[in-house]
């Protein structure tokens, strides 16, 4: 399959169809593609991934404004950072596979580039940025309530899950620590794994390519075992 014909499939897994299908093209190619053809650096999806952060801020505050009129400003803005934060947006630019149809370098492709965070989150930001300025706020908002604001609850988590998982158990346990249980990978693209213990106990394991990217996601996989059993 070209890379025209994948970044279509991309269109229709988001369910948007472009007026100006080159805006969704520049939103997946990554500065490491630009750089390698020779292209101009405004060509690469970083422009578009300002402006998308703008509109996920404005359609996140109305959302949670609207939604949640019982919480102080103070909270609502840290709820609103938990669900635009990198590793929120990774996970759902994950949801709909989005790193298998960046345009990258060859050099970004071989280290990984197409699975870390920051990149997919970025170019998640910036597909956000390619429907506003094609559809306008209506479509943007759309799609924000559909891939980002569609599981609040679990996604608050993804902001801080260790200072969240260190305040659930205190007091009704003795220690939470986090052990290295694997670390894998050449230098340049790295993949840890860690494991939460409670009372030395296992609890859960989460993998990253950084220790403290593992021991966050270890911390949310801890924290949804004890809200399932709650």
């Amino acid at each position: 399959m070209n890379q025209i014909a994948k970044i279509k499939e991309l269109e229709r897994k988001i369910g948007y169809k472009f007026r100006n299908f080159n805006l969704l093209v520049m939103a997946v190619r990554h500065s490491s593609y630009t750089n390698e053809h020779k292209q101009e650096r405004l060509e690469c999806n970083e422009r578009l991934e300002f402006l998308g952060d703008a509109v996920l801020e404005a359609v996140s505050s109305e959302f949670l404004y609207q939604n949640f009129p019982e919480k102080p400003e103070g909270e609502l803005t840290k709820m609103r950072a938990s669900l635009v934060c990198e590793p929120t947006l990774a996970y759902d630019a994950r949801e709909i596979a989005l790193g298998s149809y960046l345009l990258l370098g060859k050099g970004e492709e071989a280290t990984g580039g197409r699975g870390r965070d920051s990149i997919t989150s970025d170019a998640f930001e910036a597909v956000i940025g390619a429907i506003f300025l094609d559809g306008g706020f209506a479509n943007a908002k759309e799609f924000v309530l559909a891939h980002v604001l569609d599981d609040v609850e679990h996604k608050q988590l993804f902001y801080d899950s260790k200072t969240i998982l260190q305040e659930l158990i205190q007091g009704k346990h003795e220690q939470l620590s986090y052990e290295l249980i694997d670390e894998s990978g050449p230098d340049h693209d790295k993949q840890f794994t860690v494991a939460v213990l409670v009372d030395g106990e296992r609890v859960s394991e989460g993998e990253g390519h950084t220790k403290k990217a593992a021991e966050q996601q270890a911390a949310y996989q801890a924290l949804l075992l004890y809200r399932n059993r709650e």
